[in-house]
């Protein structure tokens, strides 16, 4: 995988190089997201996708970077350690450049809702970009866990970026038999055997599991097409429930508005990774 830089206007591109004669291009928007189980998952009209997209979605969020090509060899992105903080060292050792273009925002007029039976997930209107998350699991080490914040300054990086991805041990082969975490390890996720973190060095975070929630949230929450100015609220939603989200709210015409930002502040103009150092320096091995 190689980020691109890329001009204003582009958003969140991903080209896959490895599927036909010539590089197939799907746009990171809701409008190509489809249900799939356990992960985030865009597709074009002739049935070319791109899988597990939603932790580098989120990076690229909290990164600030509202302009990318994501060129990829293979149909899912590098799952690296199962969070997003590879991701966000990748761009900023790469560099961001700001460019002369205002910042396109989506703003939450009103407030908008899917319920499901015992999850549900929720946009309001607020001043800023916030989340809060509530999970709940049968399990000892996780339990019920709650979690607020807003995304401003460091916040994405030091309090959300590396919590990883979970899963619990009874599962593997299940899933395995789905044909589902085919390359997931210690590695690569958290692993829970009853009441044992199998990963050596535990948890980043005392509460890692919801914080993951909120990383996986805030990808597909950048699906909206542009950074949110909103407030998120899930209980124990999920990747398709976000999703669903997203498609009432846009069919909701007066829920939302873009909003450009013309200020002169730190988030006014548009920016893209890898302006100042080139396009070479933003690279993931694949795994």
């Amino acid at each position: 995988m190689v980020l691109h830089p890329a001009q204003p206007g582009t958003g969140v591109r991903f080209l896959r190089t490895d599927v036909a004669d010539r590089p197939v291009e799907i746009q990171a928007t809701w409008q190509n997201a489809i249900e799939r189980p356990l992960c985030t998952t865009l597709a074009n009209r002739e049935g070319v996708t791109v899988a597990t997209v939603e932790h580098l979605m989120s990076a690229l969020l909290g990164c600030g970077i509202d302009n990318v090509v994501v060129e990829l060899h293979g149909s899912e992105v590098p799952a690296m350690d199962g969070s997003a903080a590879p991701f966000v060292a990748m761009i900023e050792r790469a560099g961001i450049e700001e460019q002369m273009a205002p910042r396109r925002v989506l703003e939450i007029l009103k407030p908008i809702s899917v319920c499901e039976p015992h999850r549900q997930a929720a946009l309001m209107p607020a001043e800023g970009f916030s989340l809060d998350f509530e999970i709940e699991f049968d399990n000892p080490l996780v339990g019920r866990q709650h979690w607020s914040l807003s995304i401003d300054n460091g916040t994405y990086k030091h309090e959300v970026a590396r919590a990883r991805t979970f899963g619990f041990l009874h599962e593997v082969d299940m899933l395995r038999a789905m044909g589902l975490a085919l390359g997931g390890s210690l590695d690569n996720a958290v692993v829970i055997d009853g009441d044992r973190i199998l990963n050596e060095g535990g948890l980043h975070f005392e509460n890692e599991f919801v914080r993951h929630k909120v990383l996986d949230a805030i990808g597909d929450l950048y699906l909206l097409g542009g950074p949110l100015l909103g407030h998120f609220r899930g209980v124990r939603a999920g990747h398709t429930l976000t999703l669903r989200l997203l498609r009432a709210l846009f069919s909701d015409d007066s829920a939302w508005r873009w909003r450009e930002l013309r200020s002169d502040g730190p988030y006014a103009r548009a920016r893209m990774a890898g302006g100042a150092a080139g396009p070479d320096r933003a690279v993931a091995a694949p795994t």
